[in-house]
């Protein structure tokens, strides 16, 4: 037996459906955010006068707080520097949009936690520069929308800041196997049975070689909630032309635990 809507109850239907579809979206605003974002975006590596390139990139670092203070990663901090050769620690970002451009700014590290891997520097600078606002540390949900600003490759493409967006894919242990009983400590048993302090986020969007302490932020409001710190790859190397499309940052309540830490 068919039976059929009438054409009244077919649009009342349609448009009670449109509203539920509709009702809680809005404009996206990540343009806007990217905007905003850009002029604290930076990229780390050293400084030395006579080398060619002088400027040699490492990773991306955002800056946080007074303005002179900068995040990243503590992989992509040098753990020794060629001081004979007047070698710094030292923060980029182009003046212009080709990304060849670039001031360079000398810095120096003032706290890591390589077991997070974050690493806070401070910026030579005489004026503030223009800081991003870290989330409150509540822990993002799997299937939070997501962005990251950084520089992949940044090495051969320039200094030109790129946006990948995703989602939050799963919150996953931040431990990687030990070998033996031997080299397991009471932290590492904590983030294999995935507490609190152990969370990493898992994404689906994809992070280059130089995305690392690329700042991740919500969609929804803008804030930092995390910082980019590795990308799974297919091959035994992390490479341009293999990426899985699955990476990892840091939860940014590990990062506010460290700026707590600097500040007692």
């Amino acid at each position: 037996m068919k039976s059929t809507i009438p054409a009244a109850q077919f649009g009342a239907f349609f448009s009670a459906l449109f509203i539920f579809l509709g009702g809680d979206l809005k404009a996206d605003d990540l343009p806007k955010i990217v905007r905003e974002a850009k002029p604290s975006v930076f990229a780390v590596g050293t400084f030395q006068p006579l080398r060619n390139p002088a400027f040699r990139f490492s990773g991306t670092g955002f800056v946080v707080g007074n303005g002179l203070t900068l995040i990243t990663n503590a992989h992509v901090v040098p753990l020794s520097l060629d001081t004979t050769q007047k070698e710094v620690l030292a923060v980029a970002r182009a003046k212009s949009g080709d990304g060849t451009d670039i001031e360079i700014f000398r810095a120096e590290v003032i706290r890591t936690d390589r077991s997070d891997d974050l690493a806070v520097i401070r910026i030579n600078h005489d004026t503030p520069l223009p800081a991003l606002k870290l989330a409150a540390g509540k822990r993002m949900e799997e299937g939070a929308s997501v962005a990251l600003i950084g520089y992949p490759i940044g090495s051969a493409l320039g200094l030109i800041p790129a946006v990948h967006r995703g989602t939050v894919a799963a919150l996953a242990p931040m431990a990687v196997p030990k070998l033996d009983s031997t080299q397991v400590d009471a932290r590492t048993i904590r983030r294999m049975r995935g507490e609190a302090e152990g969370i990493i986020y898992q994404l689906d969007a994809v992070a280059y070689p130089g995305n690392s302490g690329s700042p991740l932020f919500s969609i929804e409001t803008g804030e930092v909630v995390g910082i980019i710190n590795a990308g799974l790859v297919k091959g035994t190397r992390e490479a341009v032309t293999n990426p899985t499309g699955i990476s990892y940052a840091v939860p940014v309540a590990n990062l506010l635990r460290l700026l707590a830490l600097g500040a007692r």
